[in-house]
């Protein structure tokens, strides 16, 4: 009977230092690795959500920019980090889908992470230079067509969301344009506005502060609904190019082996910050969308992820994109 005691009594206190141990997470801050350079879309993302998120876990978020190869060194590191929680990473449709289809990765997008949460989805918007003649986006499909070749696009670089977007309206329209890679989304903008390019696929929130300004037009947002902030511009259905949907939305993910436990911490203290007023509202201003709440589960997120690889693994491919 007496070892018998014992034994519940071990038995009792393994338990109680596991809820203990459970509870007691997370007791220290919790880096947040960012693929992209400070300032961007991402990186301001990653800000807003670190700070809410901080709030709720009673730790500081801590996000660490980590750049380079298009985001691959960044969620290699995610890869790499113990499971324990305390080590996250932000990335988006490029990161976790594209990459795959043009880079030879050391690790698996899909069996070395694990979700934690979608949080934005951000369409693109399909721009020109404000001297271009065509006027909405079936005007400018047509003067595509009758111009092969002779109309440039400004990229954020081969591979990168802007290349992959062009090269699918080229595939669905049957047009023919010219791709011209910069290193990274603010000067390919900036070329634009600059009226050295006539062609854009970004991301709303690179286009937001300057859509106003008459130097640039807007021809649709590539999703099934109007953008909050940019009601004006008419969705991808309406100006007559049905189904052409791009969304570069961003999630969390952990290292795979990461607890269950941890993961759902995580997901919550993610759902909580969605659904703060001032966070919604700062990531509205932003040209993001936020998922309703069944599409913020790691389930959710990993049939997008998987989705989004079936869809855009084989254009990539077909169009022989690759890394530089």
């Amino acid at each position: 009977m007496r070892i018998l005691l014992c034994a519940a009594v071990a038995l009792l206190s393994v338990g109680t230092q596991v809820e203990a141990s459970s509870k007691a997470y997370p007791s220290r801050p919790i880096t947040l690795i960012v693929p992209f350079a400070a300032g961007g879309p991402t990186d301001t993302i990653a800000l807003v959500l670190a700070e809410a998120m901080g709030k709720s876990l009673g730790q500081p978020v801590v996000p660490e920019n980590v750049t380079g190869a298009a985001g691959t060194i960044a969620v290699g590191r995610t890869v790499q980090a113990p499971p324990d929680g305390y080590t996250i990473g932000i990335g988006h449709w490029s990161t976790h889908v594209l990459n795959g289809a043009i880079y030879a990765l050391p690790y698996s997008l899909v069996t070395d992470l694990e979700p934690i949460a979608m949080v934005t989805t951000n369409p693109q918007l399909i721009i020109g230079k404000g001297a271009l003649a065509a006027h909405d986006l079936q005007q400018l499909i047509s003067w595509l067509k009758a111009n092969p070749d002779k109309a440039l696009q400004a990229t954020a670089g081969t591979g990168s969301p802007s290349h992959v977007a062009g090269v699918y309206f080229q595939k669905t329209t049957g047009t023919r344009f010219q791709f011209v890679p910069y290193r990274g989304g603010a000067p390919a903008m900036q070329a634009l506005l600059a009226g050295q390019m006539d062609l854009g696929f970004e991301q709303a929130a690179n286009v937001l502060p300057h859509l106003r300004s008459g130097i640039i037009k807007a021809y649709a947002v590539t999703s099934s609904s109007r953008l909050p902030a940019a009601p004006e511009v008419p969705t991808v259905e309406e100006a007559g190019l049905a189904g052409f949907y791009v969304s570069v939305w961003h999630g969390l993910w952990a290292p795979k082996g990461t607890p269950k436990d941890v993961v759902a911490t995580l997901n919550n203290a993610t759902a909580r910050a969605l659904h703060e007023p001032t966070v919604r509202q700062r990531l509205i201003d932003l040209g993001q969308d936020i998922p309703v709440e069944a599409q913020q589960t790691p389930e959710a997120l990993a049939a997008l992820q998987k989705a989004e690889i079936e869809k855009w693994w084989p254009i990539v491919k077909a169009a022989g994109i690759k890394a530089e």
